[in-house]
């Protein structure tokens, strides 16, 4: 009997037990509603058996586990989680979280970034909730948490970290919901980041947080300095008037620290600068024997009396809490000191330091919410795309999307172009694209799009659109044709589109020109000029080619003794009767063989035909005006024509003919023609569509049309247009055995064409180098201030380090985006060179960068750069390179940053892994040798 009523009594306990533990679990599932708890790299979601928290792994927001890694505890000293996500940003410079919250509600955010070895010494990145910077990871080579809390202010959240240098890396982010809690209270526009949280008094390495914390917030000891500061510690001490889901732990409030007259704390490693801070301080008196009036103390902040004889008991409640504003910079100290006539000195239980950061507007809501909607729609189609998958955060903030163009209107952030050209894109073209109504440009050619092209609402600001080489099929959308604002419709290479054109589109003036694979229809409508480039068949093509051949035979025969340019000048007839033709030049110089490069004479009346009476100037330079044109077979030209004031005169004329009749290269602005008529001298060329390399850089100098098509240079563009002026500066100064010296190399004249190939312009100025028996010196001296060789000017000797040393203010221009001279800036900045020599000496590469594309790089790329640019500015041209080791040096430049992970791969696993790399800026005595590029240099040449 007694044996079956221990046994029922066991069972009962046991279901008792059971039940109990069940709703112990239940209260605590129900504890982490409004919780997000993410593991980076995790292989499955889990429970932690300490916490009870669960955390899920974070392959919905990034699959790929290439970048993963993990921490052995030995270099991380951390005893939690061990895996860290380390991010390559080839595109946007940011990798973003977005988490779903509840607008209105406040949140806990905190990230964990897990210290994962050597390479992190070359990392350095910013974190960021929304666009709202909040901390910054600078080699760091130790675990960091970084927190805040903020107020949603819509349904969800990025939490990005923003490239600087390096890979960025996460180990661990979590997402809490604030309930009840009032760290926000008239603080609801800003991101408040966590700078310390103490439990005062207890012991060394103790942690509180979930379930002791409903929200987890992690409360750690804090050893504080001090032989007469002891810590104090009651285990069943009561609160009076307390709420323990939204106060402060009790476990926290049952440890305080007291001094008989002072506690002073200081937190370390605050920010420099001017910044708002949020103390918060924690008091419960665990003395039941004390009365009120007994422990009486002054509060200080920074040497300011916040509050005087302060009493915890003072209202009936042996439990208060003070918060306090202050602003600091870089110091912020709290001192709690004993007032007089106090029985007993002050006690602290806990407190928490917040630094506040006003919320920074992000892109306009409506271009947001419609740009993601139109990446979702892109990932219907293209689930591994590259592109889309950096698509991450904010679309323009702090560094926009690969594609996107973004612009100030009305003080809103708005997306102004969009393009998606060549990034191997299929399905139909979204939908949503036409609600960016903000658009100038939208280009989606050279893609795989199918279907109709969407209709576009009126409210539209688009002026340029480009579908070319798609699959687009149906009749072009009425809407779109009637854009009040729209100059441009390519539509190219699309055959299964209908041309039809409605009844009010003014079709008077349509003239439809052939070019590869398209054609270019031109009219107007209220008053604007609309161009659509439509399709030809591919095999217009091929007969424009077989006909070419059957008129370079021909014309070859007809026109040869009639008039030939031969490279050294005109024979037969007079410049002033030449007529249009093919001229075919066959170069006449002694030892060099050159094949021969057809150049094409034109009439006056036919250059005036082909601009339009020479409607639309594009550029003024020391030669004369530049306008564009349309030869009759529909290529764009850029006509340069003599002035009657210009500078230079027919030898400059002849010179450039002279030259681009000889040689060609990709690099090079090849010439298709030249007029000589009526005393006229007159040079074609292709039309560059996208400018010059100093209409990119500087954004005073695009206006009009051109400001609406430009975008501007990244890193790696700006790393490839330099390569191609270097190889296009390196063919003239190889050129068949016989060296070309440009004499004007400056940003204005590198050219870039409409796949933003660079190709150095105006020849006008250019010499043949020197020969052996030649005095060198040159009678008068020729270039741009600025960019003009010291040593040239000085001593008239011309060669090709002068243009070398013009390249080298280039390679500065494209990496700072600063004009070479400019005496609206300070008098120490007016010359580029000096201010970058004086940085580099420093070491201090992010003062030389353009702001618009810091943290867009890699370090090592730029360094290389840097270092060839500084090599090419050497005062004494013996010692700069020459420009093939200046290619070398680029391409190695560019392979870098286009394979970074690749090449910091290499070097680790070869152990030569540089930490502190530094630029040596050698003496002006011309007897010490460069210690830049000194491998590739020759000897210096006796004079």
């Amino acid at each position: 009997m007694m044996e079956r009523l221990v046994n029922n009594w066991v069972s009962s306990v046991s279901k008792l037990c059971f039940i109990l533990c069940l709703f112990i679990l239940a209260q605590q599932t129900c504890a982490q509603e409004g919780f997000l708890s993410i593991a980076c790299c995790a292989d499955h979601n889990y429970t932690d058996l300490n916490t009870n928290i669960s955390w899920v792994e974070d392959s919905s927001w990034y699959p790929d586990k290439t970048g993963c890694q993990k921490i052995t505890r030995a270099a991380a000293n951390y005893t939690g989680y061990n895996e860290t996500r380390i991010f390559d940003i080839d595109f946007s410079g940011k990798r973003c979280y977005s988490l779903d919250t509840i607008k209105g509600q406040d949140y806990l955010i905190r990230g964990t970034f897990l210290y994962y070895g050597d390479t992190i010494l070359k990392t350095s990145f910013s974190i960021s909730v929304g666009v709202t910077e909040i901390s910054q990871v600078k080699n760091s080579p130790k675990e960091l948490e970084v927190e805040g809390v903020f107020r949603a202010n819509k349904s969800y959240i990025d939490f990005c970290v923003v490239k600087t240098e390096g890979a960025p890396y996460i180990s661990q982010l979590e997402l809490r919901q604030l309930k009840g809690l009032e760290y926000l209270q008239g603080f609801s526009s800003s991101v408040q980041k966590l700078v310390k949280r103490v439990d005062l008094g207890s012991k060394e390495g103790d942690i509180i947080r979930f379930p002791a914390d409903p929200s987890d917030r992690i409360w750690k000891s804090d050893n504080i300095s001090g032989s007469t500061s002891k810590p104090n510690h009651v285990a069943d001490a009561k609160v009076v008037n307390y709420n323990a889901n939204v106060g402060v732990p009790l476990q926290v409030l049952q440890t305080a620290l007291t001094d008989p007259s002072r506690l002073e704390f200081s937190p370390d490693d605050l920010d420099t600068g001017d910044f708002q801070y949020r103390v918060i301080l924690y008091f419960l008196e665990l003395n039941e024997t004390v009365q009120p009036g007994s422990r009486l103390f002054d509060i200080y902040i920074n040497n300011e009396k916040k509050e005087t004889s302060f009493d915890i008991l003072g209202n009936g409640s042996n439990y208060k809490e003070l918060s306090f504003n202050v602003n600091a910079n870089g110091v912020l100290n709290l001192t709690l000191e004993r007032s007089s006539g106090s029985s007993l000195g002050p006690i602290c239980n806990a407190y928490e330091i917040f630094q506040v950061f006003p919320w920074k507007q992000e892109t306009s809501p409506n271009d947001a919410d419609v740009i993601l909607e139109v990446k979702s729609q892109l990932l219907v189609w293209n689930q591994q795309n590259k592109v889309l998958e950096s698509w991450t955060g904010d679309p323009c903030l702090p560094t926009p999307w690969k594609g996107l163009t973004c612009g100030p209107i009305n003080d809103s952030t708005v997306i102004t172009n969009l393009d998606l050209s060549s990034m191997n894109l299929n399905g139909s073209i979204p939908p949503n694209v036409t609600l960016l109504t903000n658009l100038n440009t939208l280009n989606m050619s050279y893609n795989g799009f199918t279907g109709e092209i969407p209709d576009f609402p009126s409210s539209s600001m688009l002026r340029s659109v480009d579908l070319r080489s798609n699959d687009l099929s149906g009749p072009l959308p009425r809407s779109l044709l009637m854009l009040p604002d729209l100059e441009r419709l390519y539509i190219g290479c699309n055959q299964k589109i209908v041309r039809e054109y409605p009844s009010s589109f003014n079709s008077s003036k349509l003239d439809t020109r052939s070019e590869t694979c398209s054609s270019t229809v031109q009219g107007s409508s209220r008053s604007k000029h609309i161009m659509i480039i439509g399709s030809v068949a591919c095999g217009s093509f091929i007969l424009t080619v077989a006909a070419g051949v059957f008129l370079v035979c021909f014309y070859k025969k007809k026109l040869m003794p009639q008039g030939i340019f031969n490279g050294k000048g005109f024979k037969g007839h007079s410049r002033t009767k030449k007529t249009g033709g093919v001229i075919f030049s066959i170069p006449i110089i002694e030892e060099i063989v050159v094949k021969s490069i057809s150049i094409q004479t034109f009439s006056l009346a036919n250059i005036e035909t082909a601009t339009q009476n020479y409607k639309t100037l594009i550029g003024e330079g020391g030669f004369g005006s530049v306008y564009r044109g349309t030869l009759p077979e529909g290529q764009d030209v850029a006509v340069k024509v003599r002035s009657a004031t210009s500078t230079q005169g027919t030898r400059e004329f002849e010179n450039e003919l002279n030259l681009l009749s000889t040689i060609r290269h990709e690099n090079l602005v090849p010439l298709l023609g030249y007029c000589c008529e009526n005393d006229q001298q007159i040079l074609v060329y292709p039309f560059m569509s996208n400018g010059s390399l100093q209409d990119r850089l500087y954004d005073y100098l695009f206006t009009g049309e051109a400001s609406a098509r430009k975008k501007k240079l990244d890193w790696p563009t700006r790393l490839s247009i330099a390569l191609g002026a270097a190889r296009g500066l390196t063919h003239l100064h190889t050129y068949a055995g016989r060296c070309v010296i440009h004499r004007d190399v400056k940003s204005s004249n590198i050219l870039l064409d409409q796949s933003m190939t660079a190709k150095v312009a105006d020849f006008g100025f250019s010499k043949y180098a020197p020969q052996e028996g030649d005095s060198g010196a040159s009678l008068e001296v020729r270039g741009t201030a600025g960019y003009l060789d010291p040593e040239y000017y000085t001593t008239h000797h011309l060669s090709d380090k002068s243009d070398v040393f013009s390249f080298g203010v280039v390679l500065f221009e494209i990496i700072s985006g600063r004009e070479p001279l400019n005496i609206r800036r300070p008098r120490e900045q007016w010359s580029l060179v000096e201010w970058a020599k004086q940085h580099a000496r420093e070491s201090n590469i992010d003062e030389i960068v353009d702001p618009s594309i810091r943290g867009g790089y890699h370090a090592e790329a730029m360094w290389r750069v840097v270092e060839a640019a500084l090599s090419c500015i050497e005062p004494f041209s013996a010692y700069r390179p020459c420009m093939a080791d200046i290619v070398r040096e680029l391409e190695d430049a560019l392979i870098i940053e286009n394979n970074a992970s690749e090449y910091m791969r290499s070097i680790e696993s070869s152990g030569s892994i540089v930490l502190d790399k530094r630029i040596v800026i050698p003496s002006s005595n011309p007897t010490e040798a460069s210690p830049i590029l000194t491998q590739a240099l020759p000897p210096p040449e006796p004079r």
